[in-house]
């Protein structure tokens, strides 16, 4: 067992390394690690067939907990259920887009509030943060940043404070549900938690850190929300919210799954249908109302992030099965003393600072494991501890460029258009607002759960 914990550990690491360099592309990395995982850990080392059998959790398809589950059931190795979900939602966000549905959005909104750069930052940043509630981040911000561009040279303002702050907000609304960012929906699947479960936990947290969050970063960026020059702009000159409608009747259908897939995955605790029944359900409806053009959104689906998640979930498996994240578990209840307090701020603070320089994806799934055998040990409900790792893995990403995949997309766009964002302004910004929002989150656990 020795033997298999060092090479488990060993792999473990050179994946994370591998990551954070950025030299290969990460599907790659996770996925040969994956490879190595199963060969040398699983066979080599524990001569252990089952394991791997447990690890590629095949059987899970034919299980009926898996499409619709009453009590909660342990699952272990990949977690085919958030592979589904994500693949699911990806192929309704490829419909939306191609209607032109998040344009159109944008522009309606900004229309409304009479394109004035002020009331344009309240709206967009809270947008994102709605948006961020139900569809992937990275998708939220990659429509919201390049609107923002379009309406900033149209109204002659500074896009990078708005772009800043719809990057933190969606992060942030991200937090609040369980669709929200891939780390919820690891630890959602992987302990049975529903859409409503996040949204009267993290969510609360959200919603009082929301409020916070946009009044420091406007606070922040009020003397860069200007338009140059002192111009007025004449509305009527710019292009009109319909025509970002590429198809009218797509336009309806796809605004249509998107309200199908919202209250299926509110009632979903209710309905006990799984997240993989609904991400199916959803990825399937949108390739027949699409058939036309369902091969081109096909194409489109991002396999390179399910890849990534798979071969994820095979090396922490191989922590899991070793024992190694059992050994992690009893260290952080030592170093706390069986103190409840203490261990909810080593999650939150340690999750946190993790994620401002590592993918919080591959830490999230890491830290699932341990929560529960924490929790064991320890004798806290495992709901608390999911809930400080929640808020700890999504907000912590916030603070530097790399911390979050929006993070990445947002910087990106900005600096494809001419207007690049280094280290230096964007920590300057959103490193205190991430320190602001984790340390009321941190005293919201502590009233609440402690």
């Amino acid at each position: 067992m020795v033997a298999a914990q060092t090479f488990a550990v060993i792999i473990f690491v050179g994946m994370f390394i591998m990551i954070v360099l950025d030299k290969i592309e990460r599907q790659y990395v996770t996925l040969g690690s994956g490879i190595l995982t199963l060969g040398v850990v699983f066979g080599l080392c524990m001569k252990n067939g089952s394991a791997i059998v447990r690890t590629l959790a095949l059987g899970d398809f034919f299980k009926k907990d898996f499409w619709y589950q009453v009590e909660e059931s342990e699952s272990a190795g990949i977690n085919w259920a958030t592979i589904i979900f994500i693949a699911g939602m990806m192929l309704m966000v490829e419909g939306m887009a191609k209607a032109g549905f998040f344009r159109w959005l944008c522009m309606k909104i900004a229309f409304l509030v009479k394109c004035k750069t002020v009331p344009v930052f309240f709206t967009f940043t809270i947008l994102a943060a709605v948006l961020s509630m139900f569809i992937d981040s990275i998708t939220v911000i990659m429509f919201l940043a390049a609107v923002t561009v379009e309406l900033a040279h149209l109204l002659k303002f500074n896009p990078i404070p708005m772009i800043l702050s719809e990057i933190f907000c969606a992060n942030l609304g991200g937090s609040a549900t369980m669709c929200g960012d891939p780390p919820n929906i690891i630890i959602g699947t992987s302990l049975g938690f529903s859409f409503f479960d996040f949204l009267m936990n993290t969510g609360i947290a959200a919603g009082i850190s929301l409020v916070v969050s946009v009044l420091f970063l406007y606070l922040a960026f009020r003397k860069d929300l200007v338009t140059k020059d002192g111009e007025k702009i004449d509305i009527s000159k710019l292009p009109k919210p319909s025509e970002a409608i590429t198809n009218k009747k797509d336009f309806i259908i796809s605004s249509i799954i998107f309200g199908c897939a919202v209250v299926l995955l509110i009632t979903h605790g209710t309905t006990h249908l799984t997240v993989a029944t609904i991400g199916l359900f959803i990825g399937i409806i949108t390739l027949i109302a699409n058939a036309k053009h369902a091969a081109e959104i096909l194409k489109k689906v991002d396999y390179k992030t399910l890849l990534f998640f798979i071969g994820l979930f095979i090396v922490v498996s191989g922590l899991e099965e070793t024992d190694i994240l059992d050994k992690i578990a009893k260290f952080i209840e030592n170093i706390s003393g069986g103190d409840v307090k203490l261990m909810i701020a080593i999650i939150v603070w340690v999750s946190a600072i993790a994620s401002a320089f590592v993918d919080n994806i591959p830490f999230a799934a890491t830290m699932v494991p341990v929560i529960k055998n924490l929790a064991v040990a320890s004798g806290t409900p495992i709901s608390t501890l999911a809930w400080a790792l929640a808020i700890g893995t999504d907000i912590g990403g916030s603070a530097t460029p790399i911390g979050a995949s929006a993070n990445v997309v947002g910087t990106s766009v900005a600096a494809k258009n001419g207007h690049p964002i280094s280290w230096g302004r964007y920590c300057k910004k959103l490193a205190p607002a991430t320190v602001i929002v984790l340390t009321i989150s941190t005293i919201y656990l502590f009233v609440r759960y402690v």
